[in-house]
């Protein structure tokens, strides 16, 4: 029996020829990740221990992201304990604010993350870099202060599920609109402690910044890990930022899959989701009308170049609608200078949006965009649970960047092409 991608790496990690699902093994990390909310609880238990070095300070990553710049004393003082520690045990990836970027797009568009990594973040969105065909999840803060200690992860070999998209992608529909569309097909747990892989030949054709958001949403479908083959516009993307030596895995014909799900992109229209689970989704069209009070385009799973194009595409030369608050947060600084360069963030400033520096502030009700009481946000963010945002009577309708910026324009929940032309 052949391997899946997942159990390759795994494998290859452990020391091991072959794993299989529901087996434990004790693996070896490529490079573990921790962000101003998690890391401070990871230090602390690290301290406790008396460990004196870390593993390695050229495979640990602090990225003070969640409520950066601060916000409060006790945001500045979780952030401090990050720079302390970076500072005492030398990190190499240490990433203070004016570098910083949010975590899960930083570490790809810097090159830390390469294919075929074994990666582990105290954040559960980890699993973003599945798409360089990586195997990454989520931790809990002591696991990954026992990373910071030995470099190793304990896990379970998760099973995994292939989720095969053919045709192609309609115009306005996109990697967002694909996850979303599949979490309402399997549901929140429906791919519990799974690894979910997606394929076919509308995934080849998709740009990597899709490919990004759709395995940062898997655990979203409770998820383990998603993950992308290597291909052509990995190796691409990969060209020019990864250095280190990588790993293209492809899974085997004879592997074993769980289960296996087959959708027809072309049917697929720009999705969403209703509050207060991922998996309420509804294709825009039946559900166009509804008044907002608030749009986020941003985060780690629409925050990069290509989301902030087509939100500036479908705004030139328009307005927000007078009783909206337009929040736009490109997630790096990287992002945010090729915004100015191309213009975008003019056509933003224009349309009466806010354009904020890096953060993930409103996204898990930090700052920059807090909800009041019966209040309604349309936003790109991954998760839109009760109280997510801001007050627990509010509620968060989840979205691509393009069905947030037609929306910001008419007040109301609203497809892209009744903004603008196809």
């Amino acid at each position: 029996m052949g391997m899946t991608i997942t159990e390759k790496i795994i494998a290859a990690h452990s020391g091991l020829k072959e794993v299989h699902p529901g087996q434990f093994v004790y693996a070896n990390v490529d490079i573990c990740l921790g962000n101003d909310i998690t890391a401070p609880i990871a230090i602390d238990e690290f301290e406790k221990a008396g460990i004196k070095n870390v593993f390695d300070p050229e495979k640990i990553v602090l990225v003070p992201d969640h409520f950066t710049p601060n916000k409060d004393i006790k945001s500045a003082q979780q952030s401090k304990s990050l720079r302390i520690f970076a500072e005492k045990h030398r990190l190499k990836h240490y990433f203070e604010v004016g570098r910083m970027g949010i975590e899960h797009v930083l570490l790809p568009e810097k090159g830390i993350v390469a294919p075929g990594d074994l990666v582990i973040g105290a954040d559960s969105h980890t699993c973003t870099y599945g798409a360089l065909g990586a195997f990454s999840t989520g931790v809990g803060s002591t696991d990954l202060a026992a990373c910071f200690a030995t470099g190793k992860v304990w896990l379970k070999v998760p099973e995994s599920i292939k989720f095969v998209f053919h045709g192609k992608v309609k115009n306005w529909t996109s990697g967002k609109d694909l996850i979303l569309y599949t979490i309402g097909k399997i549901g929140v747990d429906g791919a519990l402690y799974k690894a979910m892989e997606f394929t076919g030949s509308a995934i080849s054709q998709l740009p990597m910044d899709d490919r990004f958001t759709m395995c940062n949403m898997a655990i979203e479908a409770g998820a383990k890990s998603g993950i992308i083959a290597f291909d052509q516009n990995t190796e691409e993307y990969i060209k020019g930022r990864v250095t280190k030596k990588y790993a293209a895995y492809q899974s085997d014909p004879d592997c074993n899959y769980t289960k296996t799900y087959e959708f027809n992109a072309d049917e697929i229209s720009p999705q969403i989701a209703l509050p207060s689970l991922p998996e309420n989704t509804k294709p825009v069209e039946e559900v166009s009308g509804i008044k907002i009070d608030q749009v986020v385009i941003g985060s780690c799973t629409n925050g990069r170049i290509s989301d902030l194009r087509i939100a500036a595409q479908i705004l030139k030369g328009k307005k927000a609608y007078p009783s909206i608050r337009l929040i736009i947060i490109p997630a790096t600084q990287d992002i945010y200078k090729q915004a100015l360069q191309e213009g975008l963030i003019e056509i933003f400033i224009d349309a009466e949006a806010v354009v904020s520096t890096p953060t993930c502030g409103p996204c898990l009700g930090g700052h920059m965009g807090i909800l009041a009481e019966g209040e309604r946000a349309l936003s790109t963010t991954n998760r839109n649970f009760v109280g997510r945002m801001g007050h627990p009577k509010s509620e968060i309708y989840l979205c691509s960047p393009a069905v947030a910026a037609a929306s910001a324009i008419t007040g109301k929940i609203t497809p892209p092409n009744e903004v603008i032309k196809n």
